[in-house]
């Protein structure tokens, strides 16, 4: 399975230069909404310092770093809830995300129309986030009536369904995010084959200029951000994805010049490893060494899974080191001597960091 981040947002706002900037590909950009009608999808590394560290000790022919699926999905009106500007084809792409990017406008710009003709970055996040409601308003309604249906056979699993769903509606119905809604882990787990949009985690991509009323609107979008327990990450879109293509000593100096102490990108990519609730283990080898993302709390044989399905169907055990080990040893012979070297079965839980040898039979 690969992990999808949704880039959501107004016509205009930014994202198809932060698809472009994360993937340092072509996207269709344009000043003009709905420039991107299909969704453009792009494979993004996750940078992780521990996998070069790694191989300075190893020397592997090959290095793969773990990656996330970055969806950029066209931008979203008022009314999309209700199929305005393909609202509803849209809303879609997003509800196959497991997170969510949303960028927003935080600078003006005479030359780049805004759908709406005035920059007001809560408004427009107001704007958005009301359609995802509606959206999941409507889902959670239409759910409760089908269920309803089937509670006449005494479907006890419905029941339950129906009764988490029923608390769903009426926060709902108040133009409430269902993340702000406590549920237990077992309530969510009932309604997670619907996928509400408002339900998953998100980040606001702060799309700022070096004019003074980006730092006036950045402000603004941390206040709101702050309330609601979000992150905000601010990016100069269009100087990175110019950053990006410049070769080390060229992009030092405009670093130097702008005062950017670190990229933005790599924040959004972090950012969103985490906001998938994702941690990485290693596999490590002469010919290759991989990480892998996979959700924390997966266990052994759900990694042996995520490599490939004749390591879970015939899986022995895992052979597991500490990262903090390897590095400490650098060698599986002193590990074992040091009796850092650890046999685990299925049910083991995989912590960030592991380096881990499968032993399967098929």
């Amino acid at each position: 399975m690969s992990f999808k981040c949704g880039i959501i947002g107004l016509p205009n706002v930014g994202k198809s230069t932060l698809f472009n900037l994360l993937t340092k590909g072509n996207s269709a950009v344009a000043n003009f909404p709905f420039c991107t009608i299909k969704p453009n999808i792009g494979i993004v590394p996750v940078l992780d310092e521990r996998i070069n560290t790694l191989a300075e000790i190893v020397s592997p022919e090959k290095i793969v770093n773990a990656c996330i699926e970055f969806i950029d999905i066209a931008g979203l009106v008022k009314g999309a809830s209700k199929g305005e500007g393909l609202g509803n084809q849209f809303l879609g792409n997003i509800r196959d995300a497991h997170a969510i990017a949303h960028v927003v406008r935080c600078f003006k710009n005479d030359n780049i129309t805004h759908v709406y003709n005035k920059v007001h970055p809560i408004k427009d996040i107001d704007i958005i986030n009301t359609e995802l409601i509606l959206s999941d308003f409507d889902l959670c309604e239409k759910t409760i009536l089908q269920l309803q249906k089937k509670t006449i056979l005494k479907n006890n699993e419905a029941e339950k369904k129906i009764k988490v769903l029923k608390k769903c509606f009426n926060h709902l119905a108040q133009f409430l995010m269902l993340k702000t809604l406590i549920l237990n882990e077992d309530e969510k787990q009932l309604i997670s084959y619907l996928r509400f949009l408002t339900l998953k985690p998100t980040m606001y991509i702060a799309n700022v200029n070096e004019e003074k009323e980006s730092f006036y609107f950045l402000n603004e979008l941390n206040d709101m951000a702050q309330k609601e327990g979000s992150i905000v990450i601010p990016i100069h879109a269009n100087l990175e994805l110019d950053l990006v293509k410049m070769n080390n000593e060229e992009q030092k100096y405009f670093m130097k010049e702008f005062n950017i102490k670190t990229l933005g990108l790599s924040s959004i990519i972090s950012c969103g490893y985490k906001l998938l609730n994702l941690i990485t283990f290693f596999t490590v080898g002469v010919k290759e060494i991989r990480a892998w993302g996979i959700l924390n709390g997966s266990t052994s044989i759900q990694a042996a899974h995520k490599i490939h399905s004749d390591f879970s169907k015939g899986f022995i055990r895992a052979q597991i080191i500490k990262y903090v080990d390897f590095i400490k040893y650098k060698s599986e012979a002193k590990i074992k001597e040091m009796g850092k070297f650890r046999t685990e079965g299925k049910q083991y839980y995989i912590q960030d960091g592991d380096i881990i040898h499968f032993l399967f039979n098929v």
